[in-house]
């Protein structure tokens, strides 16, 4: 059964000034969590323009985080050949993520620093996420648009940055040590984070994360997704905490600075790994 689930995450910051932070955390991130054996390898990064999207990013990135694998999953498959495919259309403030599961494996002639060859392993697995951006408290009901029947089976959960969270995922994914309660940035003076402060800071946005999950497979399908929940769950509290956390870092960087960061990000995280360089970042393709 499809499960639609939209996260709701409050944040002391402007829509414009999010978008820098979400490009810094996400970079800084990635670089966190890849070495020689496991991490993010880039494939694609360049402009898209999309008459139902609109104008923006898309990336193709391939995740090989093993180690954070549920150690059940094996059962269905080598934990060391699973990894997970991006696709990702960013049109700030609006953006959507595509998630394939995939199975790896070598041929017999197969040169790592040249090719990757891949099979759809879970052929019906599906995970999108969709976020939509706004200038609210997390108040709006409906960003995403759906339908009747969509709303029906949607579940709404808010998270609170200025909570911490104990469970397996956040273990996994890795939890950032910032009190938000003592907090205070040195550079803009927002901080600490107490009670009730969504709704009495300035400025505040909303990230509206509408994830949308269906692995039907018998047996494991429901766990898998409910894992994926929980991770998801994690994953979204853990990087935007980042996004505040890491304020006198990125605070005046502009989206330009952060695109030729990126650029030499992209290229260190494929040199970790051992892969070449990306496939294409499309420059002149269509306008950023």
């Amino acid at each position: 059964m499809v499960q639609i689930k939209e996260f709701r995450i409050v944040m002391p910051l402007s829509v414009e000034e999010f978008q820098v932070a979400q490009m810094y955390m996400v970079m800084k991130m990635q670089q966190q969590n890849t070495n020689s054996t496991e991490g993010v390898e880039v494939l694609e990064n360049r402009p898209f323009e999309d008459d139902e999207i609109g104008k923006g990013r898309y990336t193709l990135k391939i995740y090989r985080l093993q180690s954070k694998a549920p150690t059940w999953l094996s059962a269905f498959a080598p934990a060391d050949a699973l990894v997970m495919q991006e696709e990702a259309w960013n049109a700030y403030p609006r953006c959507k993520s595509v998630f394939s599961l995939l199975f790896m494996f070598m041929a017999a002639n197969f040169n790592p620093t040249r090719a990757v060859i891949k099979c759809l392993y879970f052929t019906r697995f599906i995970l999108t996420i969709e976020t939509v951006h706004t200038a609210d408290c997390g108040q709006s009901e409906n960003v995403h648009g759906l339908t009747k029947e969509q709303l029906a089976i949607r579940q709404v959960e808010t998270l609170d940055i200025a909570s911490d969270s104990n469970d397996y995922w956040s273990y996994m994914i890795g939890s950032s040590n910032f009190d938000f309660s003592q907090f205070q940035s040195a550079r803009t003076g927002r901080g600490p984070l107490l009670d009730g402060w969504q709704e009495q800071c300035y400025p505040v946005m909303t990230a509206y994360k509408l994830v949308t999950i269906d692995a039907p497979y018998w047996g494991f399908g429901s766990k898998l997704e409910q894992a994926l929940l929980a991770g998801e769950k994690a994953l979204f509290l853990e990087s935007h905490r980042n996004c505040f956390g890491w304020i006198d870092e990125w605070y005046g960087l502009t989206v330009d600075m952060m695109r030729q960061l990126e650029k030499q990000s992209d290229s260190s995280l494929n040199e970790k790994l051992g892969r070449p360089g990306l496939v294409a970042n499309g420059e002149d393709l269509v306008g950023s």
